[in-house]
């Protein structure tokens, strides 16, 4: 039987510990969430035991053996498997037959991403979104953080200079001049999202904005004076 789960808040089932699934377990559960683990790996389930009260070893991954676990209480479940393909559609069916409102599937290829779609799995494909961020930040070397939201837009932070060192968000204007928008700035520890026209920015400060690739890469030589 599954320990009684205390929750005042989303639970989040992650199947499949890898390092993908528990990372993100992990993570998770410092953010204060309720973490269920689940995986056939005793060892690896020890070490999650470490910061949830929630983790279960299963050799078995289905429908039943998961209800056991109490996957069919989550709010939002993980399945972290994605080199096993077989076991990781029978997984996420198994998932979905209990009734988890939200699904969210790891996928190694396009044509395994295809079929948890169509179960109706949100699919995420860790290493290749990993390898997108690493590529946008190699080339663009000014870039602290990318996040690539499709084939044509980004969210990137960038570092400001002292090209708009002391400039309002009105008179830096990013919208009308790149056709970007800005979402977040930082300073030091502080991130302000209560951006009005008249805020001011700083040389240093990071920059948040979301656009166009081409776009941000336009207002990045801008500040390096390559315009």
């Amino acid at each position: 039987m599954p320990k009684k789960i205390q929750k005042d808040e989303q639970l989040y089932a992650v199947i499949g510990l890898g390092r993908f699934g528990f990372a993100l377990a992990e993570e998770l559960a410092k953010r204060g969430k309720d973490v269920l683990a689940v995986d056939r790996d005793r060892e690896i389930i020890n070490r999650a035991a470490e910061f949830t009260d929630n983790a279960f070893v299963t050799d078995a991954l289905k429908a039943e053996n998961l209800a056991a676990c109490g996957v069919g209480g989550a709010d939002v479940a993980v399945i972290g498997i994605g080199a096993k393909i077989d076991v990781s559609i029978l997984t996420t069916l198994n998932v979905m037959k209990l009734g988890v409102k939200r699904v969210i599937a790891k996928a190694t290829s396009e044509e395994q991403g295809e079929v948890l779609t169509r179960l109706g799995a949100e699919v995420i494909y860790p290493e290749r979104d990993m390898a997108l961020r690493t590529a946008g930040k190699l080339a663009s070397p000014h870039i602290l953080e990318y996040i690539s939201l499709s084939d044509t837009v980004d969210i990137m932070e960038l570092t400001l200079t002292p090209r708009v060192d002391g400039r309002t968000v009105l008179e830096l204007n990013v919208r009308q001049k790149w056709g970007l928008n800005i979402i977040a700035i930082r300073r030091g520890g502080e991130v302000n999202i209560s951006i009005t026209p008249q805020t001011k920015v700083s040389e240093n400060d990071t920059l948040a904005v979301v656009g166009k690739t081409e776009d941000i890469a336009r207002f990045e030589a801008y500040l390096h004076g390559k315009d």
